[in-house]
């Protein structure tokens, strides 16, 4: 399943992903794999476009969307976090969820700390919206990425800060932030009154000897001021279902969302059922595929071209490569690109700390990779 991805059936998916690759150039940038869902998923997908596509059971109830319950269980199961389903809320994705909550809980001119390089959407959301970006960068000190807690300090001292923004596991560069570290950013959020909207969407993607914990799951008074976003549309590689949901800890924030009732929809009968599937079904398959992805980022290790600075991600399957020593006539995405017909991101497009890095995604299978690495190899030569 993970190992017999063909590259001839990649390149005629109408999806994003190879639909803007041109022809002979391997597609190895958004954040989406090339494996095929797992089959629980695939199955009930099936089953709802041959069954029933009429209004779902739950039309015009919210409170019975399945979904709200699933997450609860799943919460409990897999990280011992118990939280009430009555708090959950669905969008179709993260970025819609984002921009919910900063339209009801914060206005244009508030401040919104968020740690850098950044998922792209989320630095044109801020700005997009008119909300002041709090840049606080994550650094690379002995081997690890980390962030300067007295740099976020810092940035809240004027008072001026609404939100911390907080990605975890972090989106480029893989870190998976420990008990310690959250506790502090904690500290800060309460100590600042902020509210923490916390994108938690690759947590299923966490790799052996890490352990991801929910930043909500701290306490009852960190859980009351943080909204979590996450869906499992990155862990089983269904982006295209467009569903997601959020703990709403935040009573006030919770209050705002609820009316009017239809203004950010309601989630689709292929989301409801794929995200079902995933979380109660899929598990077998997600081990076997953390196996593959623990193996390709040693993989991304073993051939890089030299002169390339890569730590191994704790989380995801997401290669973020400094290449500022290597001596490129142009930004590495344009160089690789060109010269070894390889589209990455350009580590410009993640915001202060990007320039000079390109975002690779490792998430194919091991031949491919190979193939990938060595035209960089050969480019770089």
């Amino acid at each position: 399943m993970f190992e017999d991805v063909e590259l001839s059936s990649l390149t005629r998916r109408p999806g994003v992903k190879w639909n803007r690759a041109a022809p002979g150039v391997l597609a190895a940038w958004i954040a989406e794999m090339d494996f095929p869902p797992a089959p629980a998923v695939r199955e009930a997908l099936l089953r709802c476009a041959q069954e029933d596509l009429g209004y779902p059971a739950w039309d015009g109830r919210p409170e019975e969307i399945p979904l709200r319950t699933a997450f609860a269980e799943r919460m409990r199961e897999c990280h011992g976090w118990v939280l009430d389903p009555g708090h959950v809320r669905e969008f179709t994705d993260i970025n819609q969820g984002l921009q919910a909550v900063l339209a009801v809980a914060t206005r244009p001119g508030d401040g919104v700390a968020v740690h850098t390089p950044a998922y792209p959407p989320f630095l044109a959301t801020v700005t997009g919206m008119e909300r002041r970006l709090r840049p606080v960068p994550y650094v690379r000190r002995d081997g690890a990425w980390v962030f300067d807690a007295g740099r976020l300090e810092g940035e809240l001292a004027d008072g001026g800060c609404r939100v911390l923004l907080l990605v975890n596991p972090h989106n480029p560069t893989g870190r998976v932030l420990r008990r310690d570290e959250l506790e502090t950013l904690a500290e800060l959020a309460c100590r600042h009154d902020l509210l923490v909207i916390s994108d938690e969407i690759h947590a299923d993607l966490v790799h052996r000897s890490h352990r991801h914990v929910p930043f909500a799951s701290l306490s009852p008074e960190v859980a009351a001021r943080t909204v979590t976003l996450t869906s499992a549309t990155k862990a089983f590689n269904v982006p295209g279902v467009r569903c997601a949901v959020a703990h709403v800890g935040a009573a006030e924030v919770r209050a705002a969302l609820a009316s009017p009732t239809h203004l950010y929809g309601e989630p689709n009968t292929f989301g409801v059922a794929a995200t079902l599937a995933a979380w109660r079904e899929g598990d077998s398959w997600l081990a076997q595929l953390r196996r593959v992805l623990e193996r390709n980022a040693e993989l991304v290790r073993a051939e890089l071209p030299d002169g390339i600075g890569y730590t191994v991600p704790e989380g995801s399957f997401l290669a973020w490569l400094d290449c500022r020593s290597l001596d490129l006539p142009t930004d590495p995405a344009t160089f690789f690109l060109e010269k070894a017909r390889v589209l990455l991101n350009d580590g410009r497009s993640f915001g202060p700390g990007g320039e000079g890095f390109v975002r690779l995604n490792f998430g194919t299978s091991p031949t491919l990779l190979r193939e990938i690495l060595g035209r960089m190899r050969d480019a770089v030569d």
